[in-house]
């Protein structure tokens, strides 16, 4: 077990199998020394915990632990392109997007879940530049999705 999967336990958290693509994508690319995951949303067990639009149909609070199961998702997604989450040098970019009512400005505290959650994992390596994103409507009517690009420590 990795030194980043025995964190995740000791956060009481395991890594998921890699989400099934619902298109025509694969969920992580390697490039040279970097990873590039596809959005992530926050399925269980092949399952949406909740849908619909922040601010509406979920919470602010929801959305924000939602976000940390996004980025246990993405790094699941790494993991299956890099072999070991303890090759990770540091996350470069996380972009997440929020499907919200138009009156709701709070994306950046929503992200703050998955910004959190790899800033607990991996520590200063999990430090990152970021945007969040306010949207119409996400894939699956999902609340939020994430993505992030990490790169590599050398083989």
């Amino acid at each position: 077990m990795s030194a980043v999967e025995a964190k995740l336990g000791e956060l009481g958290l395991t890594l998921p199998a890699v989400a099934t693509p619902a298109g025509s994508y694969v969920p992580a690319v390697r490039s040279g020394r970097y990873v590039y995951t596809a959005g992530q949303v926050p399925l269980v067990d092949g399952k949406l915990p909740l849908t619909g639009k922040v601010g509406a149909e979920g919470t602010p609070e929801q959305a924000n632990e939602l976000a940390r199961g996004c980025a246990l998702n993405a790094l699941a997604a790494v993991k299956s392109v890099a072999g070991d989450l303890d090759r990770i040098a540091r996350v470069v970019k996380v972009v997440g997007f929020v499907a919200s009512v138009p009156e709701f400005t709070g994306q950046p505290q929503v992200i703050n879940g998955a910004s959190d959650l790899l800033g607990a994992v991996l520590g200063e390596r999990g430090r990152h530049a970021r945007s969040a994103v306010g949207v119409a409507v996400l894939p699956l009517d999902a609340p939020v999705e994430v993505e992030i690009q990490v790169e590599l420590a050398d083989d």
